[in-house]
């Protein structure tokens, strides 16, 4: 008799199934039925009854198909594991420019409120999406949510059947269940294949979303590169070259003094080599900053066990043999590692951390985890956040596991030719 239990359950399970199909598919024909009851009772004599069940249509329709969409994309990986992408277009950062004006992934605007307001418009009424949801929400109702209101409705006419009491209400009551029974491990799997079909990005969707985060990290590639031109020019300025002045200024008083008092002379060569120094030294941490001697020479591996020496942390960093990458995706992954790192020591007060290089196929992966208090998350001006446009020119991503009470886990995956 287990047998017999088993297959209840299962039939059960797939009944319950076909009612969520059924409820989540429907709302949009109730919108339909509503309009269109509207309309019977309000156009009697009325040459407008038409408008407001029309806006009703439409409203309805629109509001509710992104929802549904949602649900029945959950529905899917949850019941079967297939994952259906959204291809929605996602709001890139909106950041301002050093000629004033606001860059919001699409267009330059004067001010910031105008920016995100256009960012807004562009993307829900000129996203492909939108309208592959709207056909969705019509479509599936008849090519899925009917055949999954069959188990439900020969449900309903056997309680209605039975409650009779009649010969022929039991038979009518006994066809139901049968039809109820029967049914159900197939009336909820229509949904599957029409949602894989209908509910995935089409091959202009991913094209218009690929030149749109082309041309984000384009942007973000010359935001980058200005900001970094300005930090070395203002650590030049109020660095190294402060320091030359000084010295220039120092030696030629030593040169006048030479003759006159000798001993104050030397007192300022003394200074002067002193000043020398410390603008070598400072010159060489500006250049470690922008391109590190030890990454150029050494490459990746053991730049990043160099960094991990520096770190105030207990670090052990673990690599596969012979990864070199081009040079432009090492100083990526380089100041990607550096970047964690900081963070696990400012932010996470962590105590040790893991740096694992590896291949993947084709790719690069890099993992970086720590044993701080956790909760990282991506700030639209955070390092984080910079970090992963920095990856994204390369094609690579970040993946973030950081629940509070840590520990948190970092995930770098670049896709590298040259492995």
């Amino acid at each position: 008799m287990r047998w017999l239990g088993v297959w209840a359950g299962r039939v059960g399970a797939a009944f319950a199934r076909s009612c969520v199909v059924a409820l989540v598919t429907m709302p949009v024909p109730a919108v339909w039925a509503v309009a269109v009851a509207w309309a019977v009772w309000w156009g009697a004599g009325n040459p407008w009854s038409w408008a407001g069940p029309f806006v009703l249509v439409c409203v309805g329709t629109l509001g509710l198909s992104r929802p549904v969409c949602r649900l029945v994309r959950s529905l899917v990986a949850r019941w079967t594991g297939t994952l259906i992408p959204d291809g929605y277009r996602e709001a890139g950062p909106v950041v301002r420019m050093s000629t004033g004006y606001w860059w919001n992934g699409f267009s330059y605007e004067r001010s910031r409120r105008d920016a995100v307001l256009d960012q807004r418009l562009r993307i829900r009424w000129k996203d492909p999406a939108v309208w592959r949801d709207v056909r969705f929400s019509v479509i599936v109702p008849f090519a899925a949510g009917v055949a999954a209101a069959v188990p439900p409705a020969g449900l309903a006419a056997a309680v209605l059947g039975l409650a009779q009491g009649t010969l022929a209400g039991r038979l009518a009551g006994v066809l139901g269940l049968v039809v109820a029974i029967v049914t159900a491990p197939y009336a909820w799997r229509p949904l599957v294949p029409v949602a894989v079909r209908f509910l995935r990005p089409s091959r202009a969707m991913a094209m218009t979303r690929r030149v749109e985060e082309l041309t984000a990290q384009r942007a973000d590639a010359t935001i980058a590169q200005a900001a970094e031109i300005r930090r070395i020019e203002r650590d030049l300025h109020d660095g190294a070259q402060a320091r030359l002045v000084a010295l220039g200024l120092a030696l030629a008083t030593a040169e006048r003094l030479m003759e006159t008092d000798p001993a104050q002379a030397k007192a300022l060569m003394r200074e002067a080599r002193g000043g020398a120094a410390a603008s070598l030294a400072e010159l060489r941490e500006l250049v470690k900053g922008i391109s590190p001697p030890v990454l150029n020479e050494r490459g990746l591996v053991d730049a990043v066990r160099a960094l991990a020496l520096d770190v105030p942390l207990d670090v052990a960093v673990s690599a596969d043999d012979g990864l070199r990458l081009d040079p432009p995706i090492e100083a990526a992954v380089y100041f990607g590692v550096a970047e964690l790192l900081t963070n696990a020591v400012r932010h996470a007060r962590a105590s040790r951390a893991r740096v694992s290089l590896s291949r993947d196929g084709a790719a690069l992966v890099v993992e970086v985890e720590d044993d701080g208090r956790g909760g990282a998350t991506v700030r639209g001006d955070g390092g984080l956040a910079g970090l992963r446009r920095r990856l994204a020119v390369f094609d690579g991503t970040l993946r973030i596991s950081s629940p509070p009470g840590g520990p948190t886990r970092f995930r770098m995956a670049l896709p590298c030719d040259s492995l």
